[in-house]
């Protein structure tokens, strides 16, 4: 177990542009404002969704694209750095019409219809993400 440890100092509440894709979003947010490390939650709808499955057996991710109206139940993740960079890695779940529920992995291209979000910056800490080889992801070290 790896534990980290820093203070929330910074929160953030702001609105998504209609048409725009979440992540990218997410990710310019963080980069102006220099967020190393935090915590990320976002809801609303979307007009498109777009979400990854990871195959333990295959190490690869499985891309995955709705083209329908959907909610936004929830979304969560962290930032930490990667490649030195800071990195937005999140996990989404959306809901349609007949309350079917799919979710997975955040990518680019899910499609902002309203969207509102939360950014808490932790400081004194900003963990590195580094490939793990046993996994084939990269994980806090």
């Amino acid at each position: 177990m790896r534990i980290f440890e820093g203070k929330t100092t910074r929160t953030y509440l702001g609105r998504m542009d209609h048409g725009s894709d979440l992540l990218k979003s997410l990710e310019e947010f963080i980069m102006r404002e220099d967020i190393r490390c935090g915590k990320v939650q976002v809801i609303g709808a979307v007009s498109r969704g777009a979400f990854g499955f990871y195959s333990q057996k295959n190490k690869e991710y499985r891309i995955c694209q709705l083209d329908k109206e959907m909610e936004i139940a929830t979304c969560i993740g962290n930032i930490s750095l990667k490649d030195g960079k800071p990195f937005v890695h999140a996990h989404i779940l959306f809901s349609d019409e007949e309350g079917r529920t799919y979710g997975g992995h955040l990518t680019e291209g899910t499609i902002v219809f309203a969207a509102e979000f939360i950014v808490e910056e932790v400081e004194d800490t900003a963990p590195n993400r580094v490939f793990d080889s046993v996994t084939g992801l990269f994980l806090w070290e």
